[in-house]
């Protein structure tokens, strides 16, 4: 019976001891994947030096690894700011950021997770950014320059984000809004230029009608101008040859009645005239 009793002790303490060793080797190494960077911290102190990929021994029991994200990370950040000319103007920017696994030991000690460093590090820093890039400008500008506006957040934003081991890969802006006054106004500057291109072209037509005109005059001129000195050329009886020729087409195209030739001259027309309204008296 004490035989059976010490078998059985014999194989419990065997069975604590063999849990115990394998909760050591369990607790004893740990695997970084591709992508990833761990801090060793021991007995709440962190260690120097990042654990890259691979397998790592650490002190069962007394250490913690904190495993951070190396890869892009992308988060969307509200900003808003005054601009130049006191307008309001907000916007929401998407930032693609990666951390630096060469101060990732001391963005563990100083901003702990990745959560934190998006709510105290990258928003508040994004709204700074914001104020420094929309100040230089007024509103205006800030949409129809966009991409100068942007190119001035950029370089804020790195510089501020640089220091705290953050990376700035990209940046995006993915909504741009103003305030409803200023869209009315925009609207009416508008519609005052559609109206001012409208009188604009108006003038310009009616000068070009006008021009016309007056080419119109010229050419009418010139050419009562060089029908005059035919005619004074051609002397009196030509004269009264036009004005008979006018009569007859201004009283109807009748095929004349009479038709006189003038024998003293051989290269003038004749002198047609209508007999259809003379009065024979008896």
């Amino acid at each position: 019976m004490k035989n059976q009793q010490f078998a059985n002790w014999q194989i419990t303490v065997l069975g604590i001891v063999a849990a115990i060793l394998v909760a050591l080797s369990l607790n004893s190494f740990i695997i970084i994947n591709p992508g990833q960077a761990g801090v060793l911290s021991i007995l709440g102190k962190a260690r120097d030096g990042a654990l890259i990929e691979g397998i790592h021994l650490i002190p069962p029991f007394i250490s913690v690894v904190d495993v951070y994200d190396l890869t892009v990370q992308k988060f969307e950040v509200p900003a808003e700011s005054s601009t130049k000319d006191l307008q309001t103007l907000t916007a929401r920017f998407a930032i693609n950021f990666r951390i630096d696994p060469v101060q990732v030991v001391e963005i563990r000690r100083k901003q702990g997770t990745l959560a934190n460093i998006v709510t105290k590090i990258i928003a508040p820093q994004t709204q700074e950014s914001f104020k420094i890039a929309a100040a230089r400008r007024t509103v205006e500008e800030a949409i129809t320059k966009r991409s100068e506006l942007k190119e001035d957040f950029d370089s804020a934003l790195g510089q501020r984000l640089d220091k705290y081991g953050i990376i700035v890969l990209d940046t995006s802006v993915v909504d741009l809004t103003f305030s409803p006054e200023f869209a009315r106004a925009v609207e009416e500057k508008q519609i005052a230029e559609q109206r001012a291109q409208r009188a604009v072209y108006v003038a310009r037509e009616a000068e070009q009608e006008a021009q016309a005109e007056i080419n119109r005059a010229r050419g009418k001129a010139e050419a009562q101008r060089l029908l005059a000195e035919t005619l004074k050329a051609q002397g009196g009886q030509l004269v009264l040859q036009k004005e008979a020729i006018e009569a007859w087409k201004s009283g109807g195209a009748q095929m004349p009645k009479v038709l006189v030739m003038d024998s003293n001259s051989k290269n003038s027309p004749p002198f047609l005239f209508n007999l259809g309204n003379t009065v024979t008296n008896d």
